[in-house]
């Protein structure tokens, strides 16, 4: 649905901190599904931890808010610029449920519950072969910065 060279035109992170590999699917208004390859590469996990590498629980909520910010991007028919930035305001009932380590494929499901003057509710969920990792509800605003 959305390929690696169309998010980088959508969202402003880039590595290390871009955690959106793919869209699978996009219901305008609604729904996102996005996937995260969790790859034994990546910096973070040289600290957390050597001796059993985990992906943080605030990174994985950072794919989602990601993911989150696609699925708003869409919703408008608009695209960031550099007027305009795209904030974490919240983020309310999380739960981890699971560890995501190297070679998983972390499935970010982020549904808009609803949108108005540029605030956004989610509801966002991201799983590992089909078993809940983490949960959230996400807040997220879109600010003029100029």
């Amino acid at each position: 649905m959305m390929n690696i060279h169309e998010i980088l035109k959508q969202l402003p992170h880039r590595y290390p901190f871009l955690l959106v590999d793919r869209v699978l699917e996009l219901d305008k208004g609604k729904t996102i599904k996005a996937l995260k390859n969790v790859t034994m590469n990546e910096p973070l996990f040289e600290g957390h931890f050597p001796h059993r590498p985990v992906m943080p629980g605030v990174l994985m909520l950072e794919a989602l808010a990601q993911a989150a910010a696609l699925l708003a991007f869409d919703a408008l028919d608009t695209s960031p610029s550099d007027d305009m930035v795209y904030y974490f305001a919240g983020i309310d009932s999380a739960r981890f449920k699971r560890p995501v380590e190297p070679g998983d494929q972390l499935i970010l499901d982020v549904e808009l519950l609803r949108m108005k003057a540029g605030i956004f509710k989610f509801k966002a969920r991201a799983s590992v072969e089909g078993e809940l990792a983490v949960e959230a509800e996400l807040t997220c605003a879109m600010r003029s910065v100029g």
